[in-house]
């Protein structure tokens, strides 16, 4: 004759532990004193697929306000844009999108 398990009881959390979704980041490139405009622009085509014209406007706005927003994602895409952006010797910083 076999015996059966007692019950276990399960505590079930009364609040919801849902995830937030990461909140998307956004990758900065800084004016600098060093690199040409042309270079610049060359940069965000080879690195971001941008037509001419779209990193033609990405790179007057570092060079007229100090700075753009050149690219947008998960925080590992940010990442690894800025490292890239980086390789290329462009100074590129990431924050969290608060918009």
């Amino acid at each position: 004759m076999s015996i059966a398990p007692a019950p276990i009881v399960v505590d079930r959390p009364d609040q919801d532990e849902s995830v937030a979704p990461d909140i998307p980041w956004i990758v900065l490139v800084w004016n600098d004193p060093i690199n040409l405009m042309s270079y610049v622009t060359f940069v965000f085509q080879k690195l971001f697929g941008y037509s001419i014209e779209k990193a033609t406007e990405l790179m007057l706005d570092v060079h007229e306000k100090g700075r753009a927003v050149v690219s947008n994602g998960t925080r590992e895409k940010a990442e690894l844009d800025v490292f890239r952006l980086h390789e290329h010797g462009l100074w590129a910083t990431m924050q969290r999108d608060d918009a």
